[in-house]
This record gives C-alpha cells, sequence and structure tokens, in this order.
C-alpha cells in the first residue's frame, strides 16, 4: 500500500515532509515576530532617548545672547526658586507620608482603615488644580479674608496674611499631592517588615519611638527615598502650579522663552539645565537604590504587632491623619463644586463636549500606544536578555525624570526642522505647501506622552510578568508558539488586570499632564487641562473648577486600584504574638526532648 504524500519521510530524516514544511512555516513566523518584537522595543527606546539628545544639540546651536540675557536677570531667581521647592517639598512629603504610613501600618486608632484609602486619595488632584481651590478660598477676595475684614472691621493694610501665590504656597500644594508617592511606597514597605527585629529592639530596652528609629526607618529608607525622588522629579517638572502663582523656575523660563521670546535656542537651553538636574537625580535614585541590601526574614517573619494607642494618643493619631485628607482632598472638592455651581460652565455644552472628546482620545490613544511599548520593552528583555534589551528598557525609564516641557522643545526642534525640509522639497519640485505634518498632528503630542510616562507603564507590567514563571515561556516556545501568540494566547490572559491597570495609569497621567500639551497641541485643539488654566490664567476661578473637577474625577480610578493592589498584597500571615526575649533574638527555639 502506499504512503499519502503528505506523510513521506524526508530523504535521510525520519520526519514526514509535511511536518518539517510545517515546522520551517512555524519557525519562519517565529523569527519574523522576533524581528518586530524587537524593532518596535528599539523604536520606542530610540524615541525616548530623541528629546534628550535633541534638546543637547539645539542648545549647543544657538546663540547664547538670551541666555546671558537670562543669566543677568532671571536665571539665578529661577535656580533659587526650583532648589527651594525641591527642598520643601522633599522634607514635607516624607515627614508626611512617612508619618502617615507608619501610623496605619503599626498603630489602631479610630478609623484606621479608613483612612488607609482616604491618605492617597489627594494623589488624584493635579497640583494646579488644588491651586486654583485654595487661591478661591484664600486670596484678598476670597472667603477666608473676608469674613476677617467683616469680623474685625480691619481694611486691606490694617493685617497681615499669608500669601496663597507664593514659593511656600506652591510647595504646600505640591506637599499636598504628592506626599502619598511617599504614603504608598513606606507603608507597603512597613508591611513587608518581619516583627522580630522590631520586638528585639524593644526587649534590648528601646522604647517604641527609638526602635522605629533604629530600626523601622532604616529598613523603609531605600522605599521613602524612591517615593521622595519621585516627588521631586514631579515638582521640577510642574508648571500648572508655578505659572498661576507666579513662581518663576526653570519649567516657567522654557515656557517662556518658547512663546514669550520666541526663541528656541535659549528655551533648549534652560531645558537641557533642568534635564541635567532630572538625570541628576534620576543616577541618584538608581545608586542608592543599587546599594541597598535586602534580606529576607526567612521562617521567622511574622507582621508586627499593631499598638493599641490610648488616651491623647490615639486622638492626636486621628488629627495627624484627618489633616491632609481634609486639606488634600475634602476641602478642594467641596470648593470646586461651590465654585462650579454658579460659574455658568455647561459640561453638556458642544464646546465642553469637544473638550472632552478631545482629552479622551488624546488619553486613550496614548494609553494604548504606551502600555505596547511597554509591553515590547519588557518582553524583548525577558525573552532575549542581553545588552541590548537591557539598554533599551533603561532608556524607556528615563523619560519619567525628564519633564514635560523639555520632552516638548525635545520633539518640536527636529521634527519642525523636518517638517520643513519636506515642506521645501514638496514645493520646489511640485509646488504642493505639505505645512507642518508631523508638528501640526496629534501624534507627535501622542510620542511626547509614550516618552514621558513610559516608566510608568512599564514597571507595571514588568511587575506583572515576574508572576509569570519562565518555564511557562519555554513550554511555550518549545510548542512552536511565536513571540506574538506567547503574548496572545498566554501573557494576554494572565496579565489582563496588570495590563488594564496600566492602561488606566497612564489614561489619567495624560489627562492631568499640562506643559507638554500646552506647547505641543495642535491649533484649537484643546483639552480639559488647558481649558482649565486659561480660566484661572484669566482668573476666571469659577470656571475653571467645572474641567478642574472632571480630571479629579477621573484621577480617582487609578488610586482606588493603587490602594486595592496594596491591600491584597499585604503579607496574610498571623500576627506576631508576646515571645520570649529569646526567641525574639531569633534564637533557635529548645527542644523539649532533651530534657
Amino acid at each position: 500500500m502506499s504512503t499519502p504524500s503528505a506523510h513521506r519521510l524526508a530523504p535521510g530524516s525520519g520526519t514526514p515532509r509535511g511536518e518539517q514544511r510545517s515546522g520551517a512555516v512555524r519557525s519562519h513566523r517565529a523569527a519574523r515576530s522576533d524581528v518586530l518584537l524587537r524593532t518596535i522595543a528599539v523604536a520606542a527606546a530610540a524615541l525616548c532617548l530623541l528629546p534628550m539628545v535633541a534638546v543637547a544639540i539645539a542648545a549647543s546651536l544657538g546663540t547664547t545672547d538670551t541666555l546671558r540675557h537670562l543669566a543677568e536677570t532671571v536665571l539665578w531667581r529661577y535656580t533659587s526658586t526650583t532648589l527651594q521647592l525641591v527642598v520643601l517639598v522633599a522634607l514635607g512629603t516624607a515627614l508626611l507620608g512617612t508619618g502617615a504610613a507608619w501610623l496605619v501600618t503599626m498603630t489602631r486608632f479610630p478609623g484606621v482603615r479608613l483612612f488607609e484609602v482616604a491618605l492617597a486619595l489627594p494623589l488624584a488632584f493635579p497640583a494646579y488644580v488644588l491651586g486654583y481651590a485654595y487661591t478661591d478660598l484664600l486670596d484678598h477676595p476670597g472667603a477666608v479674608q473676608s469674613a476677617l475684614r467683616a469680623a474685625t472691621g480691619w481694611g486691606p493694610r490694617d493685617y497681615w496674611f499669608p500669601e496663597v501665590r507664593s514659593t511656600a504656597g506652591a510647595a504646600v500644594m505640591l506637599i499636598l499631592v504628592l506626599y502619598p508617592y511617599v504614603y504608598l511606597l513606606a507603608r507597603a514597605a512597613f508591611l513587608q517588615q518581619s516583627a522580630t527585629a522590631f520586638l528585639a529592639a524593644r526587649a534590648l530596652g528601646q522604647s517604641a519611638w527609638g526602635a522605629f528609629l533604629r530600626v523601622s526607618l532604616p529598613m523603609a529608607r531605600p522605599a521613602i527615598a524612591g517615593g521622595v525622588l519621585l516627588a521631586i522629579m514631579e515638582t521640577i517638572a510642574d508648571f500648572g502650579t508655578v505659572s498661576y502663582f507666579g513662581v518663576q523656575t526653570f519649567a516657567t523660563g522654557i515656557y517662556t522663552s518658547w512663546f514669550g521670546m520666541a526663541d528656541r535656542a535659549a528655551s533648549a537651553q534652560l531645558a537641557l539645565c533642568l534635564l541635567a538636574f532630572a538625570l541628576m537625580l534620576a543616577l541618584l535614585e538608581r545608586i542608592q537604590r543599587g546599594s541597598a541590601r535586602h534580606h529576607g526574614a526567612g521562617k521567622r517573619f511574622e507582621v508586627a504587632p499593631p499598638t493599641d494607642l490610648r488616651g491623647w494618643h490615639r486622638w492626636g493619631a486621628v488629627v495627624l491623619c484627618t489633616v491632609p485628607v481634609v486639606l488634600g482632598f475634602l476641602l478642594p472638592v467641596g470648593l470646586l463644586f461651590e465654585m462650579g455651581i454658579g460659574s455658568g460652565q455647561d459640561l453638556t455644552s458642544d464646546r465642553y463636549l469637544g473638550f472632552l472628546r478631545n482629552s479622551v482620545t488624546l488619553a486613550g490613544t496614548a494609553a494604548v500606544v504606551t502600555v505596547t511599548a511597554a509591553v515590547a520593552l519588557g518582553l524583548y528583555h525577558r525573552i532575549a536578555p542581553g545588552a541590548l534589551s537591557a539598554g533599551a528598557a533603561h532608556v524607556g525609564r528615563i523619560g519619567y525624570a525628564v519633564p514635560g516641557g523639555v520632552i516638548a522643545v525635545g520633539l518640536l526642534v527636529p521634527f519642525a526642522a523636518f517638517d520643513n525640509a519636506i515642506d521645501r522639497v514638496m514645493e520646489a519640485r511640485f509646488g504642493i505647501d505639505t505645512g507642518l505634518l508631523f508638528t501640526g498632528s496629534i501624534w507627535l503630542l501622542v510620542m511626547a506622552y509614550m516618552v514621558r510616562f513610559l516608566a510608568a507603564a512599564l514597571n507595571t507590567y514588568d511587575g506583572g510578568l515576574a508572576t509569570v514563571h519562565r518555564n511557562t515561556d519555554a513550554v511555550a516556545r518549545t510548542l512552536g508558539v511565536s513571540t506574538a501568540g506567547l503574548v496572545r494566547r498566554v501573557h494576554l490572559p494572565i496579565l489582563r488586570p496588570t495590563l488594564l491597570t496600566a492602561l488606566l495609569i497612564v489614561f489619567v497621567d495624560v489627562m492631568k499632564e499640562l506643559p507638554a500639551t500646552l506647547i505641543m497641541r495642535p491649533f484649537n485643539f484643546d483639552t480639559l487641562a488647558v481649558q482649565a488654566h486659561r480660566l484661572a490664567a484669566d482668573e476666571r476661578l469659577a470656571g475653571a473648577a467645572v474641567p478642574s473637577l472632571v480630571i479629579v474625577a477621573v484621577g480617582l480610578l487609578p488610586v482606588i486600584l493603587v490602594c486595592r493592589a496594596l491591600g491584597r498584597h499585604s503579607p496574610d500571615i498571623p500576627r506576631a504574638t508576646p515571645a520570649p526575649a529569646a526567641e525574639m533574638l531569633d534564637e533557635p527555639p529548645t527542644d523539649p526532648r532533651a530534657s
């Protein structure tokens, strides 16, 4: 009986010809998907590197006339004010975030479960929105000073009142919205600490406060430092708050040089200074994180027993946790609602629906593009570990340290030159005016968002990917699954919640982002953030409250997700009970049979 042709053996082998052909096809498809993955990953890393290279080149090619003028007038003010904000925000967020994290993790007092989530809610607020609310409350015509004058009969010159539109005022706004970075990271660090070291310090005569300072705080230092550095990077990147408060920093200087003086070289030179400072901070964070040594608690891991506060201590803890929640979330929300009710702004009007549509379009497109780039970078580093993939992943994380204004300048300079070159060629050869193909579209703005927020998506994706064992990938690849099939059939079903979280985080970050949007948005393409900034700049704070409330409402979603994730990943281990000093010092238990 003859053998069917599909199953005939290849000469010199025991494998049917049909199986050889299908294996070759699978191998070709796998190689092609690997090349596509590498191309996307390297292209994403190159786009992240492009703004920094472009800023450096533009700064070196331009004249220094404007920069010399700025150096003689306001450059020192830019530097000193930026440094003042950095120091104030670093101290404020470290003290507030660490203290709140310790109280809700290691003590028990009325409402502690509620405060665990409530203390993270101010993260939903952009700092500039908080500034709008407090300016309406505390400025000269605001409710507080008006009530003070009505009660005392004083005139405007008869009393002193703290100026909200000042460097200190901007620092307070930034502290109130950025301390949750430190709070969340410090709380996670405290939850992961074993009780044995803390109880050993107590057994050796240390008070609870002394044990916290000498044991728990040093163990949580890397996490606290990471949160503080995140807050500092957000501070130097902030434009909306400092511009509205009239505080001159490098961020406002970049915008003023670009639009006010029409000097792109000077703007690039200022951006280069800010970029150097941001990269220095990122390097410091990398050094302190790399030098830290973490050791597991091993079999002796026990969650530290919370201390029940009594007397004035418990009510002091309630007050300390209530103040940042009220000042950073509840009071601003109430103020914005009150301002928005009588503002005459209609969210259902065609104009506001256009702002909302533009914001959602930009945020949704940027979220999909950014998460796709993050998946490509993370997966490429996983399946092809090496210098190229590690370097691409590292470059992809740098963007978070680069302020939005710097990214905007760094992308506009090369793409504007590219647009002008294309226009000259088309005009000379075909008589066609192409206009601004890239700089006049939303795609360059989406690219800026991807560079800015790729680190957040990449870190989220890597955290989820770490839960997928590498043997799972190996089994799928031995069965002939290509890289695209590995993502679609294995990783996506497992990492769907992680990817949705990454999409949501990037979506909300883009909704809040202001400096890059102001500089790079196409003509007559405004977003809710731009509309809020424009109304506030025109002193129409009541009108600015309406788009600000929408931004805050959207920002609550990732905050709640982060809090839920932190609660799910808390160690599910019985609380430690008081033990003899020998056990606290991790001495091995005595075998009762020995006696």
